[in-house]
């Protein structure tokens, strides 16, 4: 088993990292890998309650929560979340809001670190 951070920058739905992000995160604990999500810079915009992509759009949103229900632990940067008008309660039940001590925490602790 390979424990891997991923730190996604991009928001959803402007670009297509976000979503590779997001596909690796759910394969990856499909294959039994402990995974962690960090989001940083517009990558908070992920988390935020109530996406509404449009017609022919995943939804970016929902595929976060399926992984922290699934046991995925995510968080984000509170400092990022506070400079867009986002708190904790504007997020999907199980994100956090964190610090970059938690960001170094887990890079520490990781075998892998990818960034999307």
């Amino acid at each position: 088993m390979v424990t891997f951070t991923l730190i996604i920058y991009e928001a959803p739905y402007a670009k297509e990292r976000a979503l590779s992000a997001l596909r690796f995160a759910w394969t990856a604990d499909l294959e039994g890998h402990k995974v962690r999500v960090w989001l940083f810079e517009n990558g908070v915009y992920l988390a935020k309650k109530g996406q509404k992509p449009a017609q022919g759009l995943s939804n970016y949103g929902q595929m976060l929560e399926d992984l922290v229900k699934g046991g995925v632990e995510v968080k984000g940067c509170g400092v990022c979340a506070e400079a867009r008008g986002l708190t904790q309660t504007d997020l999907i039940d199980g994100v956090k809001l964190a610090t970059i001590h938690d960001l170094v925490e887990w890079t520490v602790n990781s075998d892998k670190v990818i960034v999307f």
